[in-house]
């Protein structure tokens, strides 16, 4: 496809995702489109991880989009969506990046927003982006699952739009990504992913199946979250992996049917394994992700990658996302005074 021009997709640089895959998604060149230039995110090769493993190890780093989460990617779908069809709110119920993706879209497209979030149980980045987009933050005494039940019955009484991944055109979005993984690598064995609401692993099977393409589908999930693993609802879920603190997944049975047509696996890591991963890519790797987001690697290293020769480990989300975990997580910072010899001791220890 020929690239649009700048005045079309709002700005310079590489077209948002709807304008680059809009033979594939369901949206024409005419429609209210609301980007922020999403996607094409980068593709690293982790040096380190791939040695551990003994694979050829890719990190697509979704931390790169507009707000900081593979969450973009759906959001500008689904907001443009809501903007063509006369909606004037969108709502959502969510862990952050949700919250934070939908609040963003819905300023850049003149729409109202509201959110749902764990009251509470919301990393700091997170709040800090939907408060300043303008969205209307109600802190709920729930959890995620109640949330989601409850802004679906909401907008069944009220013209407002639902932007959670039950939305189909959230999963249009995102599973642009796996397209871009097989553009990139031409060929890939296996596809390292965590696992919450199960949206994401449910768009990339989509994608993968729409160019021609069956890597194996690696899902993750966080032990104390773990309803796909267990086989059933966790009512209370609870793990430092804040996005994906989920126990009923809303697209479960597509993310199971996903996982047995890739001849993957679902697996269980626990918060000490997240948090091992979490400090390794950040500081071995230079790669700064959400806890969330490094539990796909620590399913790799726990569980290996079996015959797979070129894998790719999604990280969802920026590490500044949840500021409050990396500083739980870090060394200290070094007191000095301003003199030289104090520096030099300091610097040199």
């Amino acid at each position: 496809m020929s690239p649009e021009p700048c005045a079309i997709r709002g700005g310079h640089g590489h077209p948002g995702l709807i304008h680059r895959f809009l033979d594939r998604l369901p949206f024409e060149a005419s429609d209210p489109i609301v980007t922020l230039q999403e996607g094409s995110t980068p593709l690293v090769l982790a040096e380190r991880i791939s040695e551990r493993v003994g694979a050829e190890v890719f990190l697509k780093i979704e931390g790169a989009n507009p707000t900081g989460s593979f969450k973009d990617r759906g959001m500008c779908c689904a907001v443009t969506a809501a903007k063509r069809d006369g909606a004037e709110t969108v709502i959502c119920a969510s862990t952050g990046n949700t919250a934070a993706s939908a609040a963003a879209y819905a300023a850049r497209g003149g729409l109202g927003c509201a959110v749902l979030v764990p009251d509470g149980k919301i990393a700091a980045g997170k709040l800090a982006q939907a408060l300043m987009h303008g969205a209307r933050v109600i802190a709920l005494k729930g959890n995620f699952d109640e949330a989601l039940e409850l802004v679906r019955e909401l907008t069944q009484r009220h013209p407002i739009a639902l932007v959670n991944s039950v939305n189909e055109y959230r999963l249009q979005g995102q599973k642009t990504a796996g397209i871009e993984l097989v553009e990139e690598l031409g060929t890939l064995d296996a596809l390292a992913i965590p696992v919450g609401n199960a949206g994401n692993i449910t768009a990339y099977w989509k994608g993968f199946q729409e160019v021609g393409h069956s890597p194996r589908l690696f899902g993750f999930q966080a032990a104390g979250a773990a309803p796909l693993v267990l086989g059933h609802r966790v009512e209370r879920p609870e793990t430092v992996a804040s996005a994906i603190r989920i126990g009923n997944p809303a697209r479960w049975e597509e993310a199971m049917t996903a996982m047995t047509q890739s001849a993957g696996r679902i697996e269980a890591v626990t918060d000490d394994e997240i948090l091992d991963a979490y400090r390794f890519l950040a500081a071995e790797e230079g790669v700064f992700c959400e806890p969330a987001s490094a539990a796909s690697v620590a399913g790799i290293l726990k569980f290996g990658v079996g015959e797979a020769q070129r894998v790719a480990c999604v990280l969802t989300g920026h590490g500044l996302k949840d500021p409050q975990t990396a500083m739980e997580q870090s060394g200290s910072v070094v007191p000095c005074p301003p003199e030289l010899a104090a520096v030099e001791k300091a610097v040199l220890g």
